[in-house]
């Protein structure tokens, strides 16, 4: 006659799915102790998961943030290096105009020297960066200053303002540093400040010896000086532009680090912690496989002896 199990059916098949189900949250704990985080999954993550995509957004749209300051503040660096080197032009002229309008200057030379300073600081306007004009408004796709252009006539000591040699728009470069704040910054090289040096330096770059006199040497210097002034503002403009860009960015990098701390903390897991409850739930289904084989290999004949 068959030998009856000393255990019931039900009660072995309760011990199965609980020794189941152990595996099932220890192979759920080994999970997270090889990744590192709570789930791999959003699911996973229960109540919490929509903070924590709302909080993944709102990083990734920082960083983007950050990056557009950052490259925005390259830009104005750039544009911040031309400004100086045309200031040095500037500054040097009227230095040269200074000289010849003297009791006893000579003017000797003075319109080769414009001539050449002329190319120069048209060379500063037609700067680039990562293959883009910089001082064009929104057409960076070709050069903005064009001295050489028909339209651009010969300037006298009675001319008005030109700006004939400019080739680009009145679009301002701004950047989005944030949900709230848009920087605008940067000039065109239409601005009066460039146009009154342009000016000068053609006045005396296409001056013959016989105009070359006290009253053209004059509006020349007056426009000089003049031009100096407003570069000085436009320097001024674009450096605190470049602050607020500096700061903005500080505030990207802030609000990241925050951010991340909180992802981390809501997604992490400690790697310590979890790895003494895999070595907990082991010990316990070991215990219970080792019960269950047991009480498998029992039979009724065995209990009676």
């Amino acid at each position: 006659m068959e030998l009856m199990r000393v255990a019931t059916f039900a009660s072995i098949d309760q011990m199965v799915n609980q020794a189941l189900r152990a595996q099932a949250v220890m192979n759920s704990e080994q999970e997270q102790e090889s990744s590192g985080l709570v789930s791999s999954d959003y699911g996973g993550y229960g109540a919490q998961a929509g903070q924590v995509l709302n909080l993944q957004i709102s990083l990734a749209r920082s960083q983007s943030f950050s990056a557009a300051a950052s490259a925005a503040d390259e830009r104005a660096s750039i544009m911040s290096s031309a400004l100086t080197s045309i200031s040095d032009i500037v500054t040097s002229f009227r230095t040269d105009l200074t000289a010849a309008t003297s009791t006893d200057g000579s003017s000797d030379g003075l319109q080769e020297t414009a001539s050449e300073l002329l190319q120069e600081m048209a060379s500063e306007l037609n700067t680039q960066y990562e293959g883009e004009y910089v001082f064009g408004g929104s057409q960076t796709g070709s050069a903005p200053v064009n001295i050489s252009d028909p339209s651009y006539a010969v300037a006298t000591a009675t001319s008005s303002a030109d700006t004939s040699y400019y080739q680009g728009d009145d679009a301002v470069t701004s950047v989005r540093v944030s949900d709230e704040q848009v920087i605008s910054y940067g000039v065109t090289a239409d601005n009066p400040a460039f146009e009154q040096a342009l000016r000068a330096l053609n006045m005396i770059a296409n001056s013959s010896d016989s105009t070359l006199d006290t009253d053209t040497l004059t509006a020349a210097s007056n426009l000089i000086s003049s031009a100096l002034d407003d570069l000085t503002d436009v320097q001024s403009k674009l450096s605190a532009d470049m602050n607020a860009m500096e700061s903005a960015g500080n505030d990207q990098t802030d609000y990241q680090n925050f951010a991340t701390t909180m992802v981390d903390d809501l997604t992490n897991v400690d790697v310590a912690a979890v790895t003494a409850k895999v070595t907990a739930y082991q010990t316990q289904l070991e215990a219970s496989y080792a019960a269950l084989s047991k009480i498998e290999d029992l039979n009724l004949a065995d209990y009676l002896k």
